[in-house]
């Protein structure tokens, strides 16, 4: 599953472009896993308790519930992403899930890859601000990320700018 995915829209609707974290099991593979793990953590309490520690299955029972609880919360961290629609005026980006939406004049807006802090950043700049995107992205991908969004750009901004010739023609 890729992690940068361009969704086609219909004429006249904003690009989208979704950034989404990579994971590694689907929900099926999940529960593979925690079944699995809960299996093998079972066969050895009631190993432990056949040698006499009569407490262990209850230790194994709660263990696997503990463990599976934290692997099904890291897989729903995976369901956050970022959505970036870029159309002739405004580029936006929302935080999946959330409500944190910000926004972008696409002309002014600026991509850029900075390192700080010992890794590359993936920022959008404008008028003073800046946002961060991507940054559950590895390295590659933000550089993958920051060529398509330059190019959506562009392709945005030279839209705006044939529309205006066709405006001044008429």
């Amino acid at each position: 599953m890729s992690m940068i995915v361009l969704r086609q829209t219909a004429a006249g609707q904003p690009r989208v472009l979704w950034l989404k974290p990579n994971r590694a099991l689907d929900k099926r593979g999940l529960w593979r896993l925690i079944i699995a793990l809960s299996a093998i953590a079972l066969a050895t309490a009631l190993f432990g308790a056949w040698q006499g520690n009569v407490f262990a299955p209850v230790f194994a029972l709660v263990e696997a519930f503990v463990v599976g609880f934290a692997l099904g919360a890291a897989w729903r961290a995976g369901d956050r992403g970022e959505r970036i629609a870029i159309d002739r005026d405004t580029l936006e980006v929302r935080v999946v899930p959330g409500r944190r939406v910000s926004h972008f004049q696409t002309y002014w807006v600026r991509v850029g890859l900075v390192q700080r802090n010992g890794r590359q950043r993936l920022l959008l700049t404008s008028h003073g601000n800046e946002l961060e995107i991507g940054a559950f992205l590895g390295e590659e991908e933000r550089v993958d990320a920051s060529r398509k969004l330059m190019v959506l750009l562009s392709e945005a901004i030279r839209t705006d700018a044939q529309v205006g010739s066709t405006k001044v023609q008429t």
